[in-house]
């Protein structure tokens, strides 16, 4: 384990903790929410080549500026959560000013308490952060957030609590944006996941919907997009989904529970090589739409005064042909009881307009 201040541009003052557990490497950022800037496992990186040349420190993002997409300036994380009041699209008032922010506050602030132990039995390695999300007279959130990896294991495990530190009642969002980008990503990816119903986000999704899967070469010109899923999970509501290459010999999965958070997003963008070639496997307690849609359909976490929403992530990185052959093995038993659902158009309410 390693913790130091980076230096020099964008970065200057950062932390960035090291974590290696022999096999398996993490660069965490305690300084952005507890966020993932990369993973290392057999000689490959996972993350993407962000055209901003981060890990970027927050004094550097401003995420509030009228747009609302001050976010995209420090925007180059493995995986990056947005929340914690809200994530999404930006929202704006009838008179064009800025109500919430694209993807919400938490990735663009600090661990103000950090501690990392090892367990002298198992050789466990713990990391434990608090970032607090909180504003005099609104908004009273923490994020308690705990990475857990084992000596030789292919990946990581998060558990984030979150808690309303109000007497009086909150509401919440959270979304995993976890971004993988070359060499993972490549003409023929796959992305593989135990759906029951997917939607397109919007036009764009809709003409490439019949392509939704797979993953074509960088294109410059190209547009985003995005589709919307319900995911199919075994009796106690986990689920996982994987992400491979063309040769089917490296891959990377997510693990999740779908009573935490019941909702999927799959971000596709593929323009050129130097803008961002990248995809985002997205579970959340929503869809990234507008705050004040998703409020409007009832896809916010309610918290009482004092109360606490629990949510677990798994990264596992698939290192040859038997591990991603194991992984999709593992999606394809939760798509057993039927078939999929494809909207050709976006689905009404999981959708804005």
């Amino acid at each position: 384990m390693r913790l130091r201040t980076l230096r020099g541009g964008l970065r200057e003052g950062l932390q960035l903790l090291e974590i290696d557990n022999g096999a398996f490497r993490t660069a965490l950022l305690p300084g952005r929410g507890m966020g993932v800037w990369k993973c290392y496992h057999a000689g490959e990186t996972l993350g993407w080549n962000s055209p901003v040349r981060g890990p970027v420190h927050p004094a550097y993002v401003p995420v509030t500026e009228p747009s609302g997409l001050g976010w995209l300036d420090g925007f180059d994380e493995l995986l990056v959560r947005c929340g914690l009041s809200s994530f999404g699209a930006p929202d704006h008032n009838a008179q064009g000013q800025l109500l919430w922010p694209l993807h919400g506050r938490i990735a663009n602030l600090p661990a103000h308490w950090l501690s990392v132990s090892v367990d002298r039995q198992t050789g466990e390695i713990e990391v434990i952060g608090v970032v607090d999300e909180t504003r005099f007279h609104f908004q009273k959130l923490r994020l308690t957030s705990t990475l857990r990896t084992l000596p030789g294991e292919p990946g990581v495990r998060i558990h984030d609590v979150v808690e309303n530190l109000s007497a009086n009642p909150a509401q919440m969002q959270l979304l995993y944006h976890v971004n993988l980008g070359q060499p993972l990503l490549e003409p023929g990816s796959r992305v593989v996941v135990p759906a029951a119903e997917v939607s397109p986000r919007d036009t764009v999704a809709t003409t490439n919907l019949a392509g939704w899967e797979t993953y074509g070469p960088p294109t410059p010109g190209s547009t985003e997009s995005a589709y919307f899923f319900q995911l199919r999970g075994d009796s106690n509501g986990d689920t996982r989904v994987l992400l491979k290459n063309a040769g089917g010999d490296r891959g990377a999965s997510l693990g999740f529970n779908l009573r935490q958070m019941p909702y999927f997003t799959l971000w596709k963008n593929t323009p050129g090589e130097a803008d961002g070639y990248v995809t985002g496997l997205e579970p959340g307690t929503g869809f990234p739409n507008t705050r004040t849609h998703e409020e409007a359909q009832h896809r916010v976490v309610e918290l009482p005064p004092g109360g606490r929403a629990e949510f677990d992530l798994s990264l596992t990185s698939h290192a040859d042909a038997a591990a991603v052959a194991e992984a999709e093995q593992a999606v394809a038993e939760l798509s057993e009881p039927g078939p999929l659902r494809i909207h050709p158009q976006p689905k009404p309410g999981w959708t804005v307009g």
